[in-house]
């Protein structure tokens, strides 16, 4: 398997692994705005080739903690492996690759809404331990988590609010 950094020929090989793994289109159009947005950090569009096929795609990109300031923070969104490569791996290579490259970054840390089953294994916390709010009631607790980087600090806390792009795609509620 091989990880790296999106190119633009890989667009259309991200969308089908999107389409597939969250079997309609919002995550693709998701990704689509964001690579469009000035929140869009191009080393941190990683995909995961096998056989010179892109199997699987995971975006980091900014968005912002608001509290009595406001702080740009990373979120994780989305991660998506194709249905035929699920299990193998490719998830794990992609946030271990995409965490290090935000490490190396000046963000403070990573957020995300994801399934609290997997995310913990990586040193995924929740967000509450952190004292980030949650965008929306609705997101349960144990679902929206944070990873500090090496320049996290306390100071870092507020309420997550999502760029346009989220809304666009309808990716979030309210």
């Amino acid at each position: 398997m091989l990880v790296r950094t999106e190119t633009a020929a890989d667009h259309d090989a991200v969308r089908a692994v999107l389409i597939d793994a969250f079997d309609g289109p919002d995550e693709a159009l998701l990704v689509d705005l964001i690579r469009q947005s000035d929140r869009f950090v191009p080393e941190l569009s990683i995909v995961a080739e096998v056989d010179d096929t892109v199997v699987g795609h995971i975006l980091f990109s900014y968005v912002d903690v608001v509290g009595e300031e406001t702080h740009q923070v990373l979120s994780l969104a989305p991660l998506a492996v194709a249905t035929a490569a699920q299990l193998s791996g490719v998830g794990r290579a992609l946030v271990e690759e995409g965490l290090a490259r935000c490490d190396r970054s000046d963000a403070p840390l990573v957020v995300l809404e994801g399934v609290p089953a997997y995310y913990p294994r990586f040193g995924f916390k929740p967000a509450a331990d952190y004292h980030i709010d949650k965008p929306a009631h609705e997101i349960p607790d144990e679902a929206f988590m944070v990873y500090p980087l090496s320049s996290y600090d306390p100071k870092y806390r507020g309420r997550l609010v999502y760029p346009p792009a989220f809304h666009e795609a309808n990716a979030i509620g309210p």
